[in-house]
């Protein structure tokens, strides 16, 4: 692979690692861990070992500081050739990659799902770094389309702005105004859409108080630290749901 600042491997070629690569963590709000889908992705990481990238820093080459995950799937599916890509983004895609791992499917687009970075390692422009590996990875492995959920990095401080709105935000030259979305856009990924429930997370409302440290001792929405849009709750019946929106973003490779 390209010569970059951090060495980067992917768990087929370090199987060593698969146990390992979610040592990574702080990098999200406790809660998102709670996504019913993730379970799946789990189960299956080493059936999507190729498109796992794990990255160590040359000067502490034990420790893990960068994660990118992808998966395979085909999006034309059934009698739909349209090839649109679904609403319910990041849950669907994995969904699709799971079923389409089992069923022996010939797949022909990668998702990306995550793309993390070690707390400390933030800031040093290793996110695009990260990035840049998943997509020449994809390339290598014969794919010529990469596209993307992307969970907006700054979307979390305008909870009540819909994503809608918020994608069509820019700045004076042109680029998206949300870092991450900009990552993705200066290596020429386009704005598909906005996919409205991309991760569903219910749970009771002890747990969101355990999550949160906040009372939720209200019907309606509740703004959550983290969260793109607010946790809607219902009181009477002891739980609350968070469906988050992404933005769908596709690279040509």
């Amino acid at each position: 692979m390209q010569k970059t600042p951090l060495l980067i491997y992917t768990v087929a070629e370090r199987p060593d690692l698969l146990e390992r690569m979610y040592e990574l963590d702080g990098t999200f709000a406790p809660f998102m861990s709670a996504d019913p889908v993730l379970s799946s992705l789990f189960a299956h990481r080493a059936v999507f070992a190729d498109y796992t990238l794990l990255a160590f820093d040359p000067a502490d080459p034990d420790r893990i500081v960068g994660r990118a995950v992808s998966v395979p799937f085909r999006l034309s599916r059934g009698d739909d050739e349209t090839a649109e890509l679904p609403e319910s983004g990041w849950d669907q895609v994995v969904s699709w990659a799971v079923e389409d791992h089992h069923a022996g499917v010939r797949t022909d687009t990668v998702s990306a799902l995550e793309i993390s970075l070690a707390p400390d390692y933030l800031g040093r422009g290793l996110s695009s770094v990260m990035l840049r590996a998943m997509r020449d990875n994809c390339r290598r492995l014969g794919y010529d389309t990469l596209v993307a959920p992307v969970r907006p990095t700054a979307k979390h401080l305008h909870p009540r702005v819909p994503m809608e709105e918020y994608v069509t935000w820019t700045r004076e030259d042109g680029l998206p105004h949300d870092p991450w979305l900009r990552v993705h856009a200066r290596l020429g990924a386009t704005i598909e859409g906005v996919a409205p429930l991309s991760m569903t997370i219910p749970a009771t409302l002890a747990q969101w108080r355990e999550w949160t440290g906040l009372p939720f001792d209200a019907s309606g929405p509740v703004e959550v630290p983290g969260a793109l849009v607010p946790v809607v709750a219902d009181i009477e019946h002891g739980y609350a749901v968070y469906v988050e929106p992404n933005v769908w973003m596709r690279h040509r490779l």
